[in-house]
């Protein structure tokens, strides 16, 4: 586990060189196919020499979930464990790390007329209203989104129309199953946050460079595609999208997309400083790379 642009996966490929282990991707935005360069996906080598799992699941116009997250990596950690190799997470969605350790609360499954319900009202008023809304049927999930997270307001408001009780009533319920697995649970962690947010900013003008922005392109002329999207959500492609659509200009494409990757990383960074039973690494050490294998080696023994 680890920040954006940490080097999780220079170190997953340097283990799969060293133990018997394939990697299963924890991204929520590499599940999206034809979203490769704004999504860090390893290149097309990369794959061929090293499979990843759970990666391409999906087009952009769809969405994914924790709860399918956690079903679907289950599915490919037995598969892998019964070829005899461990399997080995990686990634920088912590929620999906979350459901996949502790289970899932008891949430209803997603009801996609209600969602089209919601996103038509939210056309016509605007999600603030809709925030105002949720505010009069349930007062503690509002306070913790802010008026403009449209994707956080649509899933509460959806779960208080379908349940008629507040979200945290659902959230109380958790699954009581539990993943079949001893998990080993290492981050990798910069003792410099300054030389994290230059590798961020060196990271997206390498993508920058290597055709975000006709990425984008490409996707909006091949899949029908809005703003609200998840997958249009994600760090970068938000960013674009507002370009294309003459919101700013290249240089504030760039400022506001590195920006939005360092609060991505300091969101991950904040999951990972309450996280049990962890072992953090300094991602920024010469020996990186010897001192995860090491750890791994002990943990194997």
């Amino acid at each position: 586990m680890g920040p954006t642009a940490s080097g999780k996966t220079a170190v997953s490929l340097g283990l799969t060189l060293r133990f018997p282990m394939e990697i299963v991707s924890v991204d929520s935005a590499q599940v999206f196919i034809d979203m490769d360069i704004g999504t860090a996906k390893p290149d097309r080598a990369t794959l061929a020499k090293h499979p990843h799992h759970l990666i391409d699941l999906i087009s952009p116009e769809e969405r994914y979930s924790a709860a399918r997250f956690r079903a679907d990596a289950l599915r490919v950690m037995a598969e892998i464990t019964a070829r005899g190799k461990i399997p080995l997470l990686a990634g920088g969605t912590m929620l999906y790390f979350k459901a996949l350790r502790d289970g899932l609360s008891d949430l209803p499954q997603a009801d996609a007329d209600l969602r089209r319900q919601i996103d038509a009202e939210a056309q016509q008023r605007g999600w603030g209203a809709l925030h105002a809304e949720l505010a009069a049927l349930d007062p503690a999930a509002a306070a913790r989104l802010k008026p403009t997270d449209a994707q956080r307001i649509q899933r509460a408001l959806e779960v208080v129309r379908l349940t008629g009780a507040p979200l945290a009533e659902s959230l109380a319920r958790r699954s009581e199953a539990t993943a079949p697995y001893r998990f080993v649970q290492f981050a990798l962690l910069p003792s410099d946050r300054a030389v994290l947010h230059e590798r961020i900013a060196q990271r997206f003008d390498a993508m920058l460079t290597a055709g975000l922005i006709d990425e984008v392109t490409a996707l909006r002329r091949k899949y029908r595609l809005d703003p609200g999207l998840p997958s249009m959500r994600c760090v970068g492609y938000r960013q674009v999208w507002e370009f294309l659509e003459g919101g700013c200009d290249r240089a504030a494409l760039r400022e506001k997309g590195i920006a939005a990757t360092r609060q991505l990383a300091k969101r991950q960074m904040t999951w990972l400083r309450g996280w049990p039973e962890i072992t953090a690494f300094d991602c920024l050490a010469e020996d990186l790379m010897a001192q995860v294998a090491t750890a791994v080696e002990a943990a194997l023994a």
